[in-house]
């Protein structure tokens, strides 16, 4: 007899892990299923070498790009998903972000709720990750209450950029981070390894300790780790899910529900659900639109770093200051630029994960004296950027940046900045066409389901039980961070199915 559950969320990020707080006081029998197990707290979590160069937790997984070629994706199978290891900043997209805004390069869309539809969730999902900030300094944010929490100080270091900043004519405003108890006992010590890190103190806001461990309080909620879902098994019309086969202790186990919730990131949600074609769905499950896979998007990251030869740069904690003067339109016209933000210190074996010729120890002279920062611009939605099965079931990427234009000057506007500020030199790097950071837009909702996978709560528009909530849903990238919208989303899709479903 297979296992019965009433909800079966499959993953543990920034969606699946807040679905699952949110639905567990329900006292619904609840399995969630994550691919991986839980990341030990160890001394690993905070050291370069292992998490750079050894790719202690990245996965070991390839999948291929647009010309066939196998590549490593910066990706994380773990409870906690990819929020393990993200830098915990958390945006709320800008009123304008869920209109259709035109770009030099393409329109990006209107989404199919407005500001003030997620506003309260917004303010919910603040609350539930702890996140510290402050308004009034930062000339795009749309309408809202207070944080929840005062924003994390600036160093010395960073107070001195962000005076000069303001010299400049510019609008510097505190990055809205996740960090719990900052400066208080058993609380975020304010390290310099928190981006890309995991960290070793349960101290970032982050899906496993913001969701998943508050769920698994409850009796009614189960977790099984190291169990891949390998496919979703729909009932006989085509129109339900009926069960999902799952990979675990080295046999397939069918599992049944009367409700689904894919939450696997935008890639491999829509790879489940193309893996999932039947009879009744040869083109995969809720694929009715031709749309699940397409229409992929990451966002234009350049990394940077101001350096100076004769000025080392004392900060530990640098990642607390962001720029939106050109995110909504450019210095010399009026197409959006993007984001500015101040980054976690690069350590010198981050460096040489680049150009690794070049000896670790000159590295370290190098980062000790740069400051650095993540530049970040829209990705436009477009049908042939797409996630595909190749013939032997690995996943296929297909993508090609767009709006390269206006990135390019972000780019440049940024570099002026830092030469303004008195750094020598300015170096770049971008993850360019296999970016797999804030991957959004493969499942994309909507009002018509012949214009989108899943309706503006989520649920697919061809499956009457099956909802996906993680970035996929997004209609296009904005240039922030999507944690905060994915929470925020989700809170509002717990509501709904409680409020309809159960």
């Amino acid at each position: 007899m297979n296992p019965h559950f009433d909800i079966i969320i499959i993953g543990t990020g920034a969606g699946g892990g807040t679905m699952a707080r949110a639905l567990s006081a329900t006292g619904a029998r609840i399995l969630i299923l994550e691919r991986g197990g839980f990341v030990p707290q160890e001394a690993e979590n905070w050291s370069p070498e292992a998490v750079w160069r050894q790719l202690r937790y990245q996965t070991k997984e390839r999948w291929l790009d647009d010309r066939g070629r196998d590549f490593s994706p910066y990706t994380h199978y773990n409870v906690g998903g990819n929020t393990k290891f993200w830098g915990s900043v958390l945006y709320r997209l800008r009123r304008e972000d869920f209109q259709a805004v035109p770009h030099l390069d393409g329109l990006s869309p209107a989404w199919p709720i407005d500001y003030d539809t997620l506003a309260p969730f917004y303010e919910r999902a603040e609350r539930l990750y702890h996140v510290r900030g402050a308004i009034g300094d930062d000339p795009t944010e749309p309408p809202r209450g207070p944080y929840p929490y005062e924003a994390v100080p600036h160093s010395a270091g960073m107070t001195e950029i962000v005076e000069r900043l303001r010299a400049q004519g510019l609008h510097p405003s505190p990055l809205p981070l996740g960090v719990i108890r900052p400066g208080e006992q058993d609380g975020c010590i304010l390290c310099n390894t928190c981006n890309s890190f995991a960290c070793r103190i349960h101290a970032k806001s982050e899906a496993e300790v913001c969701g998943i461990g508050p769920a698994l309080q409850h009796p009614n909620v189960t977790l099984w780790t190291d169990a891949c879902a390998l496919r979703l098994v729909a009932d006989p019309s085509g129109q339900r899910v009926a069960a999902v086969d799952v990979e675990r202790n080295g046999e397939t186990v069918r599992v049944e529900a009367p409700l689904f919730v894919v939450s696997c990131g935008a890639v491999n949600s829509a790879a489940l659900l193309l893996r999932s074609a039947s009879e009744s769905r040869p083109t995969g499950l809720a694929n009715s639109s031709g749309l699940v896979g397409k229409r992929y998007m990451a966002h234009l990251a350049t990394m940077m770093q101001g350096f100076h030869p004769f000025r080392p740069n004392t900060t530990v904690f640098q990642k607390t200051v962001a720029i939106n003067d050109f995110y909504l339109r450019g210095p010399d016209n009026e197409y959006p630029l993007g984001q500015i933000q101040s980054q976690g210190r690069t350590h010198g074996v981050m460096a040489q994960a680049v150009v690794p010729w070049i000896p670790v120890w000159a590295y370290e002279a190098w980062v000790s004296r740069g400051v650095d920062w993540l530049v970040m611009s829209e990705d436009l939605p477009d049908e042939a950027n797409r996630v595909t099965l190749a013939p032997d079931g690995r996943i296929q990427l297909f993508y090609r940046p767009n709006n390269l234009a206006p990135h390019r000057t972000l780019v440049k506007e940024t570099a002026r900045i830092l030469r303004r500020l008195g750094f020598w030199i300015v170096v770049t790097h971008s993850h360019g066409s296999r970016n797999t950071t804030h991957q959004c837009g493969t499942l994309c909702f909507g009002t018509d389901p012949r214009r989108s996978v899943l309706d503006p709560f989520c649920r697919a528009h061809d499956i009457s039980n099956l909802f996906v909530v993680d970035a996929s849903f997004f209609p296009s990238s904005a240039a922030v961070n999507p944690g905060l919208t994915i929470i925020a989303q989700a809170l509002r899709t717990a509501d709904h199915i409680i409020a309809n479903d159960l």
